[in-house]
């Protein structure tokens, strides 16, 4: 079916109207309206060689200064965001500017593009950006964000340049505008039967004046025919072919090898090292200490080793001896956390965060009252690549970096700070990564890797190994809580309280560590208090996938679970009736505050679906099985998920199936990605409740390797990853589609999978899982 727009509302290029994107909601314009083009956006043509056209969208200097918050000074150039590249075979291409960590943006941001643009997705070929944002904007994998900033954005982009070929259609033949239309990448004029591909009429494309992105009309969702199609992934075949596109793959001419050892108790400094010894070893080019910052997300202190090859390096290491001087984080422990939170837990908290109504006396009312106490443990990212980075100095001054940051804007300031270079003399090429899920957020590797190549005076590509990963991550942080619940007569949870023991200081939470006062069941109970108390820590922490939620939900979610059956209501039902009686705020929300709220409605549809989805309370399980549900709310996305699960009597869990459901508003852009992000988080999820948990001896993390060959599974020494035979059979998918702009999935589907493990745990054997990972969790039963 042609693409075809009413010629009454479509302006030509030069003149486009008023006429908005006609089939977007209000909240899809809101998202554009923070994140997007804003009316100073334009487009700018070139011609290219051969006949072609390359479409750019920009904005104003000064403008694009005060979005980076880089100052107030104009640029030369002016900000390219993103572009089309036509050529005269009609062959596309389109640039995918945010970092590819395997979650799909470098198929979807051109998917958004060349669905407005009307081109037949075989004629598009895909090119990843450098980091520039002087011409891309904000270049960022991280917060499930890449869909909600650029689904208008990046189709705009697309629909301006569709408007160009028709204009140039128009003057080419002599007819109106209004009466063209475009098919796959060819412009028809039925009246006349004349046609052309966009390639014919780039080069007089080329020649006409590009409208202004934010009054270009956009395409009637119904007419799409990319967007919501299963579209294969870019560069596929070289991934499972094996071709070298990873960071861990780069190479440049005249590399060494680096290696940088940091003391096991962080921020430890260098007393002493037997460098000349570590310098005589077959291959190694250069070793010296780096004194290191204070910045325990920069550089560490440590000693680089650089050599010829990465086996020369690493047998090196392994001579190495350090004397590190002692630091005050070696007395801290997980024993002793656990053990300050235990006080904690028996004292006045430090603070209360939210107070509503008069929790003291609903809880001497109740009926009955609930009280458990939930920890969870440290967690490493343990992404398959280990972290890497390539770093080159230039004859023209310039540090040369090929990286698989998710900030690499934040690595570039890193990076500058620390050396005390400029920014701009910082350059950065952008590789797709082996796994991400938060960790290439930070740029401790980056800067690393810039200072070791310009101390050694060559290129070097810095390597770690996974002991290097699993000891040296930015954690996800662990925590304890207490609770307390009342239930009334008639079955309702009318009192609630969370006492937090967490990571900080003062007022201020350690990253990832914070507790909110908007988390659930906040707005649903009438007497609710949530109470903090932090203790220091030394390790740095920061975001895992889902980050505070992949944990507040095992926590909050299993005691919803626990208060539904002290009420001896179904969990599902207890949790629709929380929702449906929210309590009104003294104050009506702003609209702002009101944007930032879980939306009851939503949760309530995703829980019904997962309900009749999974046939839930329809069948009678054997002894051993049981079914567990939870929902959450996180990074703009509702999921609801039921886990089937066995457990042996010996205490083996198995999990039989999984059914998820997600709000994610009202495209599934790519269904094929969304699955695979779903499932993928799932699966991260499992891994967790099974066996994952960094601990902490005398400031040092214990775990050292996946499962090293002369540890067993189960060892202290080990971070357990998911093993294929552990994965479960199904997982099944299903999307509710609702009347808000779409948004992302890569986190929101995480965060309640582990509960409602908990949940089917619970109904198989009785018993309540209160502490993750399960590897230490008897549950045996007869």
């Amino acid at each position: 079916m042609a693409t075809m727009i009413d010629p009454t509302s479509t302006p030509t290029p030069a003149a486009a109207s008023e006429s908005s994107a006609n089939a977007t909601t209000n909240a899809t314009a809101n998202t554009a309206a923070s994140t997007g083009f804003s009316r100073r956006d334009f487009l700018r043509v070139s011609a290219l060689a051969g006949g072609g056209i390359l479409l750019a969208s920009y904005a104003e200097p000064l403008e694009a200064l005060q979005r980076l918050g880089t100052g107030t000074a104009p640029v030369a150039d002016p900000m390219l965001s993103a572009y089309i590249r036509l050529t005269a075979d009609n062959i596309v291409t389109i640039t995918a500017k945010n970092p590819e960590i395997g979650q799909g943006i470098k198929t979807m941001l051109p998917m958004l593009i060349a669905e407005e643009f009307d081109v037949d997705w075989k004629n598009v070929r895909v090119e990843q950006a450098d980091f520039d944002p002087t011409k891309y904007q904000a270049q960022i994998a991280g917060g499930s964000t890449a869909t909600p900033t650029n689904w208008l954005p990046m189709r705009r982009v697309g629909a301006a340049g569709r408007a160009m070929i028709l204009a140039a259609a128009a003057k080419e033949w002599n007819v109106p505008f209004g009466e063209l239309e475009t098919d796959r990448g060819v412009v028809h004029h039925r009246a006349s039967k004349k046609q052309a591909t966009y390639g014919a009429l780039a080069a007089t494309a080329a020649t006409m004046t590009p409208p202004a992105l934010e009054t270009v009309p956009l395409k009637d969702p119904r007419n799409f025919r990319i967007i919501g199609k299963r579209t294969t992934t870019v560069g596929i075949r070289d991934i499972t072919t094996g071709k070298p596109i990873f960071g861990i793959d780069v190479s440049v001419p005249g590399m060494h090898y680096a290696t940088f050892v940091k003391a096991p108790v962080y921020a430890a400094k260098v007393a002493s090292a037997n460098l000349d010894v570590i310098k005589a070893q077959p291959g190694v080019t250069h070793a010296f200490v780096v004194e290191g910052t204070a910045n325990l997300q920069g550089l560490m202190p440590g000693v680089a080793i650089v050599g010829r090859n990465w086996w020369q390096v690493q047998k090196a290491r392994e001579k190495l001896v350090v004397q590190w001087a002692a630091h005050p984080t070696s007395q801290q422990s997980s024993a002793g956390w656990a053990a300050k939170a235990k006080e904690f837990f028996a004292s006045p908290p430090h603070r209360t965060i939210r107070n509503d109504g008069d929790f003291d006396a609903a809880i001497k009312n109740a009926v009955k009252v609930v009280d458990a106490e939930y920890t969870y443990p440290f967690i490493a990212h343990a992404t398959l690549e280990p972290q890497n980075c390539t770093a080159r100095f230039n004859a023209d001054g310039t540090c040369e970096m090929w990286t698989t940051s998710q900030t690499p804007q934040g690595g570039r300031a890193l990076v500058a700070s620390t050396l005390g270079i400029p920014e701009d003399k910082v350059r950065m090429h952008m590789m797709r990564a082996g796994g991400g899920f938060g960790r290439r957020l930070y740029n401790d590797p980056l800067v690393e890797a810039a200072w070791i190549a310009r101390e050694a005076g060559v290129p070097v590509k810095l390597l770690w190994n996974r002991t290097d990963d699993l000891q040296h991550d930015m954690f996800r942080p662990g925590g304890f809580h207490k609770f307390t619940g009342g239930i009334d007569a008639s079955g309702k949870l009318v009192a609630f309280r969370n006492h937090c023991a967490t990571f900080g200081e003062g007022e201020r939470f350690a990253p990832s560590a914070e507790m909110t006062p908007a988390e659930y069941p906040a707005r649903f109970v009438p007497n609710l208090r949530m109470d903090v108390s932090v203790m220091p820590l030394g390790m740095p922490t920061g975001a895992l996938r889902a980050p505070r939620s992949n944990a507040l939900s095992f926590a909050f979610q299993s005691f919803i679970d626990e208060c539904a059956a002290a009420a001896g209501k179904d969990p599902i039902q207890f949790r629709i009736d929380m929702l449906k009686a929210e309590i009104p705020p003294a104050q009506p929300y702003t609209p702002q505050q009101q944007a930032g709220l879980m939306d009851a409605q939503r949760v309530i549809g995703v829980l019904e679906m997962v309900r009749d989805v999974s046939g839930w309370g329809k069948t009678t399980l054997p002894k051993g099985t049981g079914m567990g549900v939870a929902f959450y709310f996180s990074h703009r996305g509702y999921f609801a998920e039921v886990v089937k699960a066995t457990v042996s009597k010996a205490g083996q869990v198995t999990v039989n199936k999984v059914w998820a459901v997600g709000d994610v508003g009202s495209e599934i852009i790519n269904p094929n990605h969304a699955e695979q992000q779903t499932q993928g988080a799932v699966l991260d999820a499992l891994g967790q409740a099974y066996g994952q948990e960094i601990t902490f001896t005398d400031g040092k993390a214990d775990q050292t390797n996946f499962a090293p060959p002369t540890l067993a599974a189960g060892s202290a020494a080990n971070f357990s990853m998911l093993r294929i035979r552990q994965v479960p059979p199904e997982v099944e998918v299903h999307w509710k589609k609702t009347d808000f702009a779409p948004t992302g999935i890569g986190e929101p589907a995480m965060p309640p999978f582990i509960p409602a493990l908990m949940g089917a745990i619970h109904q198989a054997t009785g018993k309540r899982v209160r502490q993750i990972p399960l590897s230490k969790v008897d549950l045996r039963w007869s």
